[in-house]
């Protein structure tokens, strides 16, 4: 269902966005080396339009959010 996927993905920019993190702590903090983590954060929330499920869950863990509050 794309609009479930999107409609995610559209949650995990607000929560980021929310979040007051830099794009540096959140790839940090989904387990990103210091040398690629603003990189692949910045990816993962600008250019992924059907995330893996593993994905969702690296960022839910990353903010201390519950996987269900990201993918309802």
């Amino acid at each position: 269902m794309p609009y479930r996927k999107v409609a995610a993905m559209e949650r995990v920019r607000l929560v980021f966005k929310n979040s007051g993190l830099t794009l540096d702590e959140l790839g940090r903090r989904m387990g990103y080396p210091e040398e690629l983590a603003r990189k692949s954060a910045w990816q993962f929330l600008n250019k992924t339009s059907d995330p893996r499920l593993s994905m969702l869950g690296k960022f839910a863990d990353a903010l201390s959010i519950s996987l269900k509050d990201i993918i309802k």
